[in-house]
């Protein structure tokens, strides 16, 4: 399915172009990449909203339309506000659909419920949420799907027990060692018991230190009267 963003040029730069932006319910974006140079356009707020409520945004070739010129680009990153958390600002990539590119995939974590250990007790813990891989744009997958209904306590997946697509490219395993850059993306381990942590604890000593402070000065007294 081909998504598809609309935009308009944009001359005005700055904060007070920002704010008449916002008036018009529009967002400022940038378009870079590719060998060309830096495009300033503008994005109706609505759209890129409703856009980015399809997680399968973030990781696709998007269709970028600006004044009726269509390019194929990716989300490469965005800016949102701190206390409304609405987009403010978007950086698209301009991509070349016969080179690879390099991006981060988000992980998906599937047969929790099924899993024996879990239901015993066990916790998983996910080291990795998102790798980054190597792809063309043709076969950019929208997430890696990582089993783990099968794992028994102390077991665990690493990069390399990934199961990737056909021409995706994990990019932490091509640098020469791959055991030094093979590290766990998810385990199956005990879960602490918080009884234990208590046992554990050290005692405030000050606290004691007062309360016999207190108990010898009153003796004292009771002596001297």
């Amino acid at each position: 399915m081909s998504l598809t963003i609309n935009a308009t040029t944009r001359e005005d730069q700055g904060k007070g172009a920002s704010r008449r932006l916002r008036r018009e319910e529009k967002i400022p974006a940038i378009v870079y990449g590719s060998g060309k140079a830096p495009s300033n356009v503008a994005l109706n707020i609505h759209e890129i909203t409703h856009l980015l409520e399809n997680e399968e945004s973030y990781t696709s070739v998007l269709d970028l339309v600006v004044d009726k010129k269509k390019e194929p680009v990716i989300i490469k990153d965005l800016q949102r506000h701190p206390a409304k958390n609405i987009v403010t600002h978007v950086d698209f990539l301009r991509i070349n659909m016969k080179q690879t590119i390099v991006t981060s995939i988000p992980l998906h974590f599937n047969g929790s419920d099924e899993n024996e250990a879990i239901r015993l007790g066990a916790v998983l813990n996910q080291f990795v949420t998102a790798i980054e891989v190597s792809c063309l744009p043709a076969d950019l997958p929208h997430s890696i799907d990582v089993d783990v209904s099968s794992l028994e306590m102390g077991d665990h997946i690493s990069l390399t027990g990934l199961e990737m697509p056909e021409g995706v490219t994990i990019t932490a395993l091509t640098h020469g060692d791959i055991e030094a850059h093979d590290q766990s993306v998810v385990a199956i381990q005990e879960a602490k018991i918080m009884a234990e942590v208590e046992d554990d604890a050290p005692v405030a000593p000050s606290e004691e230190g007062e309360e016999g402070e207190g108990e010898g000065d009153a003796e004292k007294s009771d002596s001297d009267s």
